[in-house]
């Protein structure tokens, strides 16, 4: 940004520089101009080819959600990431706006990170679970679209921003009890086209790349109700939630809830290997797909011991929510990991309490860098930064991708 002194400097006065430029011949000043512009631009193009050259070929995109929290410029390793994400921001009258009172102080820690690393990227990611239930309306009609894409090019600009994550949960479903129409299927596209469209007339304005993500479903059903084909056209990259595949409550028994590959034994059958592989049949291209892994856990108790609680008839537990720092600390007091060598996941299992714990360890990270390369896919996001301070999951992604192949587990 250019700085305000340079126009407020009380030792050279604003009026008397004007009447010296005015007192050039014309064709010296047009040619000082023409010399001007052209510098200008050619900076410009060296920045985003420096941007580009220094971009690394996959993505690590982190959710940092602290809510109400003020962050502190040593809170993330900016050097370790590609991508940051700040969730969330929400939409009101069919504008997007702040999520909470934190936006404006953390969005500029956040964008002031570049500093550290150049190839950093800032987003706001709009919408999530609790706040996709506007985006139906948002999406209707030509001119809601136009009213909200104008709000976004406004809110980048604000803040500085990289570009813009959609976060719609889901279209053309329920969600969390969420306004959605058949129509969904169409308008989501149509979102998202025009948004592209004018990005890029707004990259011309700003002299930087504006990039569009989405976070999006891993199942059939959310396939089903979109048209990946087209979408991915408008999209940078894809970011497949693989994760919650089994949740406290929503089903009958336990189960992993983000395995790489399928365990054959599994009633439901699923793993992110089955879930990239659809994207890919929906004609998502492996390279825009960036693979959602959790820095959290899912807890089940009344889990009978059989097969250490995996598979096992179990029920959620009040007020439970397991972030990995709390996973750690719980193999010192009476839990014993295993690991599921066809699935490549771990858990945990507590016979005295009866308790299950599925979740992601620095080992189950490192094979899914192993098939991200081995799979052309584009890059690894994750739900959340906050949920391991320790760095560990986050350090197990940048050696699988930067460093030589973790082995396999095979007990």
């Amino acid at each position: 940004m250019h700085s305000k002194q340079s126009y407020t400097d009380t030792n050279h006065e604003p009026q008397q520089a004007g009447r010296h430029r005015s007192h050039l011949p014309i064709k010296l000043r047009t040619a000082i101009q023409l010399l001007a512009l052209l510098g200008t631009a050619l900076l410009c193009h060296i920045r985003l080819n420096a941007q580009a050259a220094a971009t690394p070929k996959h993505a690590i995109v982190a959710y940092v959600f602290p809510q109400n929290t003020v962050l502190q410029p040593g809170d993330i390793a900016a050097n370790k990431l590609t991508r940051i994400n700040y969730a969330f921001a929400n939409i009101k009258d069919g504008k997007i706006i702040d999520g909470f009172p934190t936006t404006a102080a953390n969005l500029a820690t956040l964008t002031a990170l570049r500093q550290q690393n150049p190839s950093l990227t800032v987003l706001a990611s709009v919408g999530g679970w609790t706040w996709s239930g506007n985006f139906s309306d948002v999406a209707l009609t030509p001119q809601s679209r136009a009213i909200f894409i104008d709000s976004v090019v406004a809110f980048v600009e604000r803040y500085n921003l990289d570009g813009l994550d959609i976060d719609w949960e889901y279209p053309g479903m329920i969600g969390n009890g969420n306004r959605f129409r058949p129509e969904d299927k169409q308008n989501y596209t149509l979102l998202l086209k025009e948004l592209r469209e004018r990005f890029n007339r707004e990259e011309k304005k700003l002299h930087r790349r504006l990039f569009i993500t989405i976070a999006t479903g891993s199942s059939k059903e959310f396939l089903g109700h979109t048209e990946m084909a087209e979408v991915q056209k408008y999209v940078d990259t894809v970011n497949l939630m693989a994760y919650d595949f089994y949740e406290p409550g929503s089903e009958p028994t336990t189960g992993h809830h983000a395995p790489l590959l399928t365990n054959p034994n599994d009633p439901k059958h699923i793993s992110a290997d089955n879930s990239v592989r659809q994207y890919e049949q929906a004609g998502v291209p492996a390279a825009k797909i960036v693979l959602g892994v959790p820095f959290y856990g899912h807890v089940w108790g009344q889990v009978p011991a059989t097969n250490h609680g995996l598979f096992q008839p179990g029920k959620p537990i009040p007020n439970t929510f397991a972030r990995y720092n709390d996973i750690s600390n719980m193999l010192n007091s009476g839990f014993t990991r295993y690991w599921d060598a066809t699935a490549d996941a771990p858990y945990l299992y507590n016979p005295e309490k009866q308790i299950f714990v599925s979740y992601e360890d620095p080992e189950s990270l490192a094979l899914k860098s192993n098939y991200l390369l081995d799979h052309h896919l584009g890059g690894i996001m994750f739900w959340d930064y906050s949920s391991d301070p320790s760095g560990a999951l986050l350090d197990a992604i940048d050696k699988g991708l930067g460093q030589p192949r973790a082995q396999k587990t095979t007990k």
